[in-house]
């Protein structure tokens, strides 16, 4: 080979190497880089170890194993990269940039209840939260996406506190094919997007509860003021941004006071990050809950229908444009045994109440069943009405 080959060669391995060189910087520039702040707790401090009991000693079981929830974190993001942005260790890098952009999994509520009905002992637990984007330099929440598991398990006994325990680490690392909150924290990162322009952000600011609703709910979800209409919020803002594939700015009643979250992450940083002020206000009411019987099944069992009913509305604050109003109703059918001497109906109004705002959501994106939302809401312009609002949902992506 002459010289001149060997020449032309080299110039054309520098050429590639320089181009993928470049290609990878221009990737990397083209995506925005965010640390991982890690796991956190909303709301005061103070208080963190009195309001989320198991999720804290959860979290120290890992720490001492070796293995906390923010590596696992990272782990799962160094499998799994995000579609849209580029994921940092150390959210110290972020100092002294203009825009410093950051993302944790704040645990907003955790829920653990046992109720007793003759010899078995219901054991709930749920864990709610967020996948929370901020801006590290402004302390402004910049993007968020609910998040939630809840496992439920039925005892001979009263559950023992390592049993409790036990289900609590399910509902973090998930159960069977169901992804627990950690992963379901990842998933949300690697889909969310973080768009150049400032976004339009959607938020539930109201929420009523009609006292034949409220009653049909159990102590765990109502007793404390503020829980019951938190829970509700919870319903529709994870519905909304799971299936629509949207954010939603956290219930202020239920995360902030005047608009300022508290956020205190493992490590004992704690932050004070600023709400965005919604462009559309998403208002919610549950009206009530009915259990009809619907007919003998053969074998003694009989088959209910269990309803729920609410009202949705969603406007622009500023010019009061309405883009949905409707009342709204859904129905789930369920076969009892005739040998059941007692029946849970909580867990039924439930799926009843869930699956409106899911179907609702679904309608929003599209992919929709067309003749329930026509037969669910009361709206004769429903479907003029849905086409606003998914028009909506695309200006907060």
């Amino acid at each position: 080979m002459s010289v001149f080959s060997s020449d032309v060669s080299l110039r054309r391995f520098f050429i590639i190497v320089a181009w993928l060189v470049s290609s990878q910087s221009a990737l990397a520039q083209k995506f925005p880089e965010v640390a991982f702040a890690g796991f956190a707790y909303s709301g005061l401090a103070s208080t963190t170890a009195e309001r989320f009991p198991h999720s804290t000693r959860y979290e120290k079981e890992l720490r001492d194993a070796g293995t906390p929830i923010g590596q696992r974190v990272t782990q799962m993001l160094d499998a799994t990269p995000p579609s849209h942005l580029r994921i940092i260790p150390q959210i110290e890098s972020l100092k002294g940039r203009d825009q410093a952009l950051a993302v944790a999994l704040v645990i907003g509520a955790e829920t653990v209840s046992v109720e007793q009905f003759g010899n078995a002992h219901k054991l709930m637990v749920l864990i709610r939260g967020q996948a929370m984007f901020f801006d590290f330099k402004s302390m402004n929440v910049v993007r968020s996406y609910p998040i939630s598991f809840a496992y439920i398990d039925l005892l001979n006994h009263p559950p023992t506190t390592d049993e409790v325990q036990a289900r609590v680490k399910l509902v973090y690392q998930g159960t069977g094919d169901k992804s627990g909150v950690i992963a379901r924290f990842v998933q949300s990162v690697v889909k969310a997007q973080l768009p150049a322009t400032v976004p339009r952000y959607l938020q539930v600011t109201s929420v009523q509860l009609k006292p034949e609703a409220l009653v049909v709910l159990p102590t765990y979800i109502k007793g404390q003021p503020g829980a019951a209409e938190t829970w509700a919020a919870d319903l529709v803002s994870e519905a909304i941004s799971t299936r629509v594939g949207v954010p939603i700015v956290p219930y202020a009643k239920g995360y902030a006071i005047g608009n300022v979250m508290s956020m205190k992450i493992s490590d004992g940083t704690v932050y004070e990050l600023k709400l965005p002020q919604p462009d559309y206000e998403i208002k919610v009411e549950l009206s009530g809950f009915r259990k009809v019987k619907f007919s003998e099944v053969q074998g003694g069992a009989s088959s209910f229908v269990y309803g729920a009913y609410a009202q949705m509305h969603i406007e622009e604050p500023l010019s009061r444009k309405t883009y949905l109003s409707t009342a709204l109703k859904n129905g789930e059918t369920r076969v009892i045994p005739a040998s059941q001497s007692y029946v849970d109906d909580f867990p039924h109004y439930y799926d009843a109440v869930n699956g409106l705002f899911v179907k609702l959501a679904q309608a929003m994106d599209g992919k929709g069943d067309e003749k329930w939302l026509r037969s669910a809401a009361s709206a004769r312009d429903i479907d003029q009405q849905i086409a606003s609002t998914r028009e909506l949902m695309q200006q907060c992506k």
